[in-house]
């Protein structure tokens, strides 16, 4: 069969074909030209930017942690830079056989991993978490020379903070820690997120944690350009970091140290306050901790051992501790009477040895009673039948918002977190206090207990010292505070903190000095009488005993005599020197101590003795008042005389 061909017809499929494949052609090169239009001119900015970042990396350049000092500078938190080998867990497939590896390099405890496995707990999988921290330069030389074999490994020189003086003011210092998931989310809800980039640690408790703004400072950066590698070619800018500022406080670290040497051994707080401005002079809370142990991460066998002590070493007793003032609680009742007309300073009242009220008998201490009472002798022998009778005639509603005054039952506003407010007894107050109408109600022999510092009174020793502070100035209220000053690092320049404004009680004179000369006679021949003999500073005092009826809720003994022990009474003392013009209040509480007298008297004296050394020291010119002036003004209100 013959076939025919068709020259045109062909040369037409032809050329519709090449027509196509040149419309196809140029489709391609207009989305071509589109797409690098897109690229060069629509998106330019971006796609610029994200190869500036290629290309450009910015560092985090972090501030260095502000000092804390004392009053007289002395250095009691610092910093210091040391070399850590840092492990990125995203980086590496298998973590524990290349920590067995780095072990045969650099010493790696059991203890070390332990941390390493809390840290990584906390972290988050992208960041590099220290297996070894103040590594030696041996150490540094050995891994450097190996490190091509530990991708995801390196060494970093970082800043820690140390606390010279280990356990002492560990309470009111703080500590720092890693910043965990709660901190990163209070960061964030602060919009400090820019911040705290490339910062590991966070304040995590006392002044650390309260100041954490003035102490961490502002982070830096650097743009750096890298090359193809990652690697850092030069800097292109820089925006440096600034330091934080440094802390000046008011304790005295030598006050603070003898402080806590007076309460070595017990379970009990101690604070010190400089009645003319709120200073806080010393700050003790027995036990201690080490503050060292919660920088790099504290392990669980001393957490365990901090968290489970049957003496609670962490809590902050002076703030968050609560006791019955015990007889304390006399020379502002004694005060309250005054003001309020009940008594004068030398009225007196027979004491029987009991109070009778209804049905029930309230005992005195004595065993036949003190015989005939007036104020200076009721506080000097702190005579609770004075007390019971002065308690009924008052009535809880008087004796609370006098008290309140003083800032019992208040937060005292020093500048640290955690204080809580204790429980000044009211009518409002058991109102909202217990559930059922009967328990409601406040019944008037509740005020007799009330009245001699038991019952339901519950005040943390910073709230007593304080009220001591106001008593000894005259109704001078200044709040208590720790930082007194910032510091610049870099120019030195010294920012005073502002004082806020004082509250004055408007007290009268004469009813406050029958006060002072009620506690200035329970040193001289009173309760604390054999403890202070032959010092040679003026100081007014006042014992207490805070009972303890039985053990807190959850609270477990091992053995009878470990119990028997912890259900002995709190003992207090409360003291102001000198007389005129006082410098330093003071309270003190030693738990299951006994008597005032015996634990928490000898504690405060031995705290006067070196603060009157130490202002010795500091000013040669300083005369200590002759305790016979005050023992002479005593003598005139024993023989009856009243105060002018």
């Amino acid at each position: 069969m013959t076939e025919f061909n068709h020259p045109e017809q062909a040369i037409k499929q032809f050329r519709f074909r090449l027509f196509l494949a040149g419309l196809f052609v140029v489709l391609l090169f207009l989305v071509l030209v589109a797409r690098l239009l897109w690229l060069q001119v629509i998106s330019y900015d971006k796609y610029q930017s994200k190869a500036e970042d290629n290309r450009i990396t910015i560092v985090p350049l972090v501030p260095n942690r502000g000092l804390i000092l004392d009053r007289n500078g002395v250095v009691l938190a610092n910093n210091y830079s040391a070399y850590t080998l840092e492990i990125t867990p995203s980086k590496i497939d298998n973590l524990n056989e290349m920590i067995d590896e780095l072990g045969k390099i650099v010493e790696i405890s059991a203890l070390d991993r332990r941390r390493f496995k809390k840290l990584r707990a906390e972290s988050k999988r992208f960041e590099s978490i220290p297996i070894r921290t103040r590594l030696t330069d041996e150490e540094v030389a050995r891994f450097a020379v190996q490190s091509f074999r530990f991708p995801g490994v390196e060494i970093r020189a970082r800043l820690f903070r140390q606390y010279p003086y280990g356990p002492h003011a560990a309470h009111l210092l703080g500590y720092i820690g890693r910043i965990s998931a709660r901190d990163q989310e209070r960061i964030e809800e602060l919009d400090q997120t820019n911040n705290y980039r490339g910062t590991a640690y966070i304040g995590k408790d006392g002044l650390e944690k309260r100041y954490e703004t003035e102490l961490h400072g502002r982070t830096g950066f650097e743009e750096v350009e890298t090359s193809a590698g990652g690697r850092a070619v030069r800097v292109l800018s820089r925006s440096p970091a600034v330091p934080g500022e440094n802390l000046m406080l008011s304790i005295d670290i030598r006050l603070q140290e003898a402080a806590e040497k007076a309460l070595e051994g017990k379970r009990g707080a101690l604070v010190a306050i400089d009645p003319r401005n709120g200073d806080i002079l010393a700050m003790v809370s027995a036990p201690s901790f080490d503050p060292n142990l919660f920088v790099e991460g504290i392990d669980s066998e001393n957490w365990k051992l901090l968290n489970e002590s049957i003496d609670r070493p962490l809590l902050n007793r002076p703030l968050a501790g609560t006791y019955p003032p015990g007889s304390t609680f006399k020379p502002f009742m004694a005060l309250a009477a005054l003001e309020r007309g009940f008594r004068t300073a030398s009225s007196t009242l027979r004491d029987p040895g009991y109070f009778d009220f209804g049905s029930r008998r309230f005992m005195d201490d004595k065993i036949g009673g003190h015989g005939m009472v007036d104020m200076y002798k009721s506080i000097a022998e702190s005579c609770n039948t004075y007390y019971y009778m002065l308690g009924s005639e008052m009535g809880i509603d008087i004796i609370s918002e006098f008290m309140g005054r003083f800032g019992f039952g208040s937060r005292t506003g020093i500048d640290l977190d955690g204080e809580r407010t204790g429980v000044l007894p009211s009518r409002e107050w058991k109102a909202g206090a217990f559930k059922k109408a009967e328990a409601q109600r406040w019944y008037s022999g509740e005020t007799i207990s009330v009245a001699i510092g038991q019952g339901y009174n519950n005040y943390t020793p910073l709230q007593l010292a304080h009220a001591t502070a106001v008593l000894a100035s005259g109704g001078m209220n200044a709040t208590p505070r720790l930082v007194r000053a910032f510091q610049n690092p870099v120019s030195g320049q010294v920012t005073e903190k502002p004082l806020e404004a004082f509250k004055q009680l408007n007290l009268q004179q004469r009813h406050v000095d029958s006060v002072k000369l009620g506690m200035r006679g329970a040193v001289l021949e009173g309760t604390a009488r054999g403890v202070f003999r032959d010092v040679s500073y003026e100081v007014a005092g006042k014992t207490g005993t805070a009972q303890v009826f039985g053990l807190k809720q959850g609270e477990t003994y091992k053995d009878r005599a470990a119990s028997a022990e912890r259900l002995r009474d709190h003992g207090w003392f409360i003291a102001f020197s000198p007389m005129e013009q006082p410098r330093i209040a003071l309270a003190a509480i030693v738990e299951n101590g006994g008597f005032g007298s015996q634990s928490a008297a000898p504690a405060i004296k031995k705290v006067l003795d070196t603060y009157w050394q130490i202002e010795a020291e500091n000013d040669p010119s300083i005369v200590l008042p002759l305790p016979q002036a005050a023992e002479q003004a005593a003598d005139r209100t024993i023989s009856g005389e009243s105060l002018p």
